[in-house]
């Protein structure tokens, strides 16, 4: 399959003014470093930023009606050179990249970037290919042997109002397999 490049903004930008993509983004090694750069993320968002366990859960439980995922773009392409450093895979290495967006009450809340490395899709890790609307983190909590690093703070480079100001990211393991999840908090979130 041929590789595609994902750029620094990501593939799933829309042609119009209201575009909702994964901007470019500063990571840092915790909230109280990513706040002494943006103190605003002290606010409503540092309950999104700093909240442990499973953030598909948690937006679960904040819907009055229906949560639901839509897959914005799903295969095999090359992650960004960060990304892969952060892996520590080799940069010209394809990957699956999976971005989704998670909805709530029909509205979007939290935009969904996960890169998982070729040797995480053998054996048991073949299933991550085919998640199709099942969320990860559904997947990711329901299977034990797979844990959670430390998160990273992100703060994100806005295209436009309608992209995520600031994200959070973490690697999930298993055994020597590894998977990193970014997780992009929309303004309609925190409005």
């Amino acid at each position: 399959m041929p590789s595609k490049d994902f750029d620094r903004y990501a593939p799933s930008v829309l042609e119009d003014d209201n575009a909702i993509a994964t901007p470019a983004t500063d990571w840092y090694r915790s909230f109280s470093a990513a706040a002494l750069k943006n103190p605003t993320i002290h606010g409503p968002l540092s309950h999104w930023l700093t909240l442990e366990g499973s953030l598909t859960r948690a937006l679960q439980l904040r819907c009055r009606e229906h949560f639901h995922v839509d897959i914005l773009q799903e295969g095999f392409a090359r992650p960004t050179v960060e990304e892969a450093h952060t892996l520590g895979i080799p940069v010209r290495q394809n990957a699956w990249i999976r971005e989704v967006c998670l909805n709530g009450d029909n509205t979007p809340w939290v935009l969904a970037r996960t890169i998982i490395p070729l040797a995480t899709l053998s054996g048991r890790g073949r299933r991550l290919r085919n998640l199709g609307r099942r969320p990860l983190g559904a997947y990711l909590f329901s299977n034990p042997q797979w844990q959670r690093g430390p998160f990273e703070t992100g703060l994100c480079h806005r295209v436009n109002r309608h992209q995520p100001m600031a994200a959070r990211r973490s690697r999930f393991f298993s055994g020597h397999h590894t998977l990193l999840v970014g997780e992009y908090f929309l303004p309609t979130l925190c409005p």
